[in-house]
């Protein structure tokens, strides 16, 4: 959430964020690999604390903040034309900082903030017939700056900010139209994380504490067939005597990740100030690799996606700027300022 969230976090920190700077961030073409490539900018108004969400071929992009109004808007993207489709408006109350996911062919939009309160209707979208549905009620009570994903047509929604942050986890079951509470992660409770999932495992990392600029360094994976369901991996900062994690700058809140080709990746963010590093993450080693910096202007509140193992990073913000444009990532290409 943009307003209410950023003068919480000054008024516990005393803390200005730094104010981004409007070019290209400098990414590192000797030592790191990847390139980002400019597509069709996003038609929609710019935005920051949009949700996406992927149903098959077609990504979406709707809600967030331009800087003055909430947003209820809703776009399709079909990366292979590079094309954006307008779509029907959600019929519930504008919001920014709500989540998404894809469940059972059907998109889902929760939570979130209308510029006065924290929500919880849940409203389910229809890509046949391009119409909403609202469904029964987060029954884990309104809030922001939570984590979604779905697993095997199961819809999953954790952490936030309700007044406290929160680490609570709900399953919700789309034939039911039912929410349960399942076990929690371990480590910090959190807002601002990101969730991104991998052979029916999700990942959850990153995100602010007691309104810290600096934010949390524990990472959990939660698989449902397992036991315990959640298990810790390695830090995501300097933390460890081996030389693997030296490097390491993982910590931010308000970031985006996706996943594609097999590799997790995290950009984007703040921790103090805004910004644009790319990080990649080896599931089988539980080890991450510093990749080209995103090629945009260093932002928060951007959105993210795959589809078909394709990666995207668009909108966002830099300071009180939002943005529209949208970008490309290609982890093993060598970076190329002219595109």
């Amino acid at each position: 959430m943009y307003k209410l969230k950023r003068l919480t976090l000054l008024s516990i920190s005393g803390i200005s964020l730094l104010i981004g700077s409007c070019t290209k961030t400098s990414s590192t073409t000797t030592d790191t690999s990847g390139n980002w490539v400019k597509r069709s900018d996003f038609e929609g108004v710019t935005r920051s604390e949009a949700v996406s969400f992927v149903i098959g071929d077609t990504a979406y992009i709707g809600t967030g903040y331009d800087g003055t109004n909430r947003l209820g808007d809703l776009w399709a993207y079909d990366p292979a034309q590079n094309f954006w489709h307008q779509r029907a408006d959600l019929p519930g109350a504008a919001r920014s900082s709500a989540v998404a996911f894809a469940a059972g062919g059907k998109g889902y939009v929760c939570t979130g903030y209308n510029g006065l309160d924290r929500l919880k209707d849940v409203w389910q979208y229809n890509p046949a017939t391009n119409s909403w549905i609202q469904k029964n009620d987060f029954t884990g009570g309104a809030r922001y700056d939570a984590v979604a994903f779905s697993i095997l047509d199961k819809g999953y929604i954790s952490t936030g900010y309700d007044g406290n942050y929160l680490k609570d986890f709900w399953q919700y079951d789309p034939a039911s139209d039912t929410w349960t509470q399942q076990l929690s992660m371990g480590g910090s409770k959190r807002s601002g994380a990101v969730a991104f999932v991998y052979n029916n495992k999700a990942y959850v990392c990153t995100g602010s504490n007691n309104g810290s600029t600096s934010g949390v360094n524990d990472l959990w994976v939660f698989d449902p067939t397992a036991t315990p369901v959640w298990t810790e991996k390695r830090k995501i900062s300097n933390v460890s005597t081996d030389a693997y994690d030296d490097a390491y700058a993982i910590i931010r809140t308000n970031a985006v990740a996706f996943v594609m080709n097999g590799k997790g990746y995290i950009t984007t963010g703040e921790n103090g100030a805004v910004l644009g590093d790319t990080w990649e993450y080896d599931f089988t080693n539980d080890v991450w690799t510093k990749k080209t910096a995103y090629e945009g202007v260093a932002r928060t509140g951007a959105a993210a996606f795959s589809v078909n193992d394709r990666g995207f990073v668009l909108t966002g913000r830099s300071s009180s700027t939002p943005f529209d444009d949208i970008r490309e990532f290609f982890p093993s290409e060598a970076y190329n300022a002219n595109d």
